[in-house]
Order: C-alpha cells, then sequence, then structure tokens
C-alpha cells in the first residue's frame, strides 16, 4: 500500500491553496494516476529532488520512497549513479540524509 501523503497542514493558515493544491492536484490526482505505481513515482522524485538539490523536500520523499517499498539499498544505488549525471554533492547531501533517515528508523524499531 502506498504511503499517504498530504501538505504540512501548518501552512494552510498562510497559504491555503497551495495547501489545497497540494494535498487534491498534486497528491490528490497526480500521484495516484495508474500508470506509474507509488514506488516508481517515489523513485522519479527522489531522483528529481536530488539532481536539483533541493535538499528541504528531501527527506520527507526519501521516507515515503521506504514506505512505498524502495530499499535503502536501491536509493543509495540510484542517488549514486545520479552522481554522474547531476553532480557530485547532491548525491552526497541525499545519500547523507538517507542514511539519517535509515539510522533513525533502526533506532527508532521501524
Amino acid at each position: 500500500m502506498a504511503a499517504k501523503q498530504s501538505a504540512p497542514q501548518h501552512l494552510a493558515p498562510l497559504a491555503p491553496k497551495l495547501v489545497e493544491l497540494t494535498d487534491n492536484v498534486l497528491f490528490g490526482d497526480v500521484w495516484e494516476r495508474p500508470e506509474l505505481s507509488p514506488r516508481d513515482r517515489s523513485l522519479i522524485t527522489v531522483t528529481a529532488l536530488a539532481a536539483l538539490y533541493r535538499t528541504e523536500q528531501i527527506g520527507y520523499h526519501l521516507r515515503t520512497a521506504l514506505a512505498n517499498g524502495l530499499t535503502r539499498e536501491e536509493l543509495a544505488e540510484a542517488l549514486t549513479h545520479l552522481a554522474f549525471y547531476a553532480g557530485w554533492p547532491n548525491a552526497m547531501s541525499a545519500v547523507t540524509q538517507l542514511q539519517a533517515i535509515v539510522a533513525e528508523a533502526e533506532s527508532s524499531g521501524s
């Protein structure tokens, strides 16, 4: 089963339309289209965020990718491959976040 996603609700008082569009269009429509699995969408999203150096969003999407069935080994391999196409710092930053997320999950018994 795919991870349920939603916009950060604490942003709703400031940007209610952005939260609504995120929940209803991005996560309610785009992520639910049957042509790609949630796992595949997660892999695409993580690699795009890493390639574009969108470090603020990548932690959330790495967690979602793990919940959507990608393994830490698959994510690490995708990011290693990406280093040669999108830059070493981008991949290293993403792998560093992945390492922290995996360590956090292991320490909490998840």
